[in-house]
């Protein structure tokens, strides 16, 4: 179900991608698409809402991978249950070794991608044989594809099953970051667009890949479910394999996936944070947007990411569900962010993607609809405590968090964004309609807006992003 929206949702974008493919993103399409005297709102709230999902995204990989760390000892001592210290200092020393790869390799960065894919192709391989193999006993076919058990929750098994969706879609938030590549591969208006759909195809085949084998040899729930530490990765992995070891092993191959993975989504935030400061969206802007010429990074934006990040993770002193504010808000963020510019399309008759060649046709209408149902009852839904009774220690803080944000967003918007906030480089004096609209061919080209300054031709181009080897 999540697969399906979710394709929906990077269809939609895909469709908007191939007028306007730049590496700006939905910040750049949303005040595209928008009228002149709303584009600048329009990106500041889609600018905000990337911003935060990229740094709560960052928070919920690290603050995992931290948790998942501290697990491992559970295979060896079975008893034991790291306290909020323990894993808030390990959740620091994690964002500091993402801060330090950031820094120090970011020349290496492509390398380190590819390394990325093969390490995680590999270890669903690697785990999907093992678990097989060596499993003492096996699922029916009917417990994998059919059973439902909702007790455990306290929600009635129909909103469970919703609330249930959260991870789901949280794994399949990143589509929308393809479009940073849009300047750096050839034929963007073509390729950027298929990626996108086809990034969400390859992620929900590959999820199946792994889940199904873990479905048939899970072992007993309850026992799962009572693991002191809250992590029953580690003890899945040695009960099928039959020794610490082993589980050590399999367990070893998913803290590398959770490494690349902190490391892509600190890299993420910090050119984001760059992007948006530089344009000064963010309080201390000046700050924030300064590029170190010898390290050839974003300084500022690694900085404020990894602090931002690293506060987030003080909210587990408070609520052990923390993981699950961090989780929600970033899925509501980013979902919010892509939905920010389908619905000023749609609201405008979809006029503007009229002659896109990742044209959705007479569908488009229908499918952006789901979309932003979707997305609306998501931002309720995420919201929501996984399991009744609520106390204040299971309690999800993911309303509490964006609130926070968001209070911060509108301050700043009425202190300086009204007054100095223009959002980036639209063409004026065309007609709404027409800005933009080239099908198959980037806006940020000589031929598509001959009237443009060079120096916003310069900004347009390298807007969202560092001299293109560092982004």
């Amino acid at each position: 179900m999540v697969s399906l929206i979710s394709l929906c949702i990077a269809a939609s974008l895909a469709e908007i991608c191939a007028v306007y493919p730049t590496a700006g993103g939905v910040y750049y399409w949303s005040a595209m698409l928008s009228t002149k005297k709303y584009a600048p709102i329009a990106s500041w709230v889609t600018g905000w809402l990337t911003l935060v999902g990229n740094w709560t995204v960052t928070t919920s990989i690290n603050f995992g991978g931290a948790q998942l760390i501290l697990s491992a000892i559970t295979l060896w001592k079975e008893d034991y249950v790291p306290n909020a210290y323990q894993t808030v200092l390990m959740y620091w020393a994690v964002m500091l070794v993402c801060m330090l790869v950031n820094i120090f390799a970011s020349r290496h960065l492509d390398l380190f991608n590819k390394c990325c894919i093969y390490w995680t192709s590999s270890s669903v391989f690697i785990i999907m044989i093992t678990v097989l193999v060596k499993a003492p006993s096996r699922r029916s076919a009917n417990f994998v594809f059919a059973h439902y058990d909702a007790s455990a929750s306290g929600w009635a098994p129909g909103w469970s099953f919703f609330v249930g969706l959260l991870q789901a879609a949280y794994t399949l938030t990143g589509y929308g970051m393809v479009a940073a590549m849009c300047e750096e591969v050839q034929n963007p208006e073509r390729e950027v667009p298929k990626a996108m759909v086809l990034s969400v195809a390859a992620a929900s085949v590959t999820g199946l890949f792994f889940l199904i084998p873990i479905l048939f040899v899970l072992p007993d729930i309850p026992t799962l479910l009572g693991v002191p530490s809250g992590q029953p990765l580690g003890l899945l992995f040695k009960t099928v394999t039959g020794s610490a070891a082993g589980g050590f092993g399999l367990l070893f191959l998913i803290l590398g996936v959770m490494f690349f993975a902190g490391v892509g989504a600190l890299t993420a935030a910090s050119r984001c944070t760059y992007a948006f400061a530089r344009d000064g969206a963010i309080p201390g802007s000046r700050y924030w947007s300064k590029v170190d010429k010898r390290l050839d990074v974003p300084l500022g934006g690694i900085f404020l990411s990894t602090f931002v990040d690293c506060m987030l993770g003080l909210i587990y002193f408070g609520s052990t569900a923390a993981f699950n504010s961090f989780t929600g808000v970033a899925t509501i963020c980013l979902s919010t962010s892509y939905g920010l510019p389908i619905l000023i399309s749609l609201v405008r008759g979809r006029k503007l993607v009229k002659n896109s060649s990742f044209s959705l046709g007479k569908f488009g209408f229908i499918i952006n609809a789901i979309t932003l149902v979707w997305i609306t009852f998501a931002i309720v839904l995420f919201c929501m405590p996984v399991a009744l009774p609520v106390t204040p220690t299971s309690m999800n803080y993911a309303s509490v968090v964006f609130a926070a944000f968001a209070s911060i967003s509108v301050l700043w918007y009425f202190i300086r964004g009204r007054k100095s906030f223009s959002g980036p480089p639209v063409q004026s004096d065309m007609p709404p309609e027409e800005v933009g609209v080239v099908a198959g061919r980037t806006v940020t080209g000589e031929e598509d807006f001959p009237e443009i300054s060079s120096k916003e031709k310069h900004e347009v181009m390298e807007y969202q992003g560092l001299p293109r080897k560092t982004i």
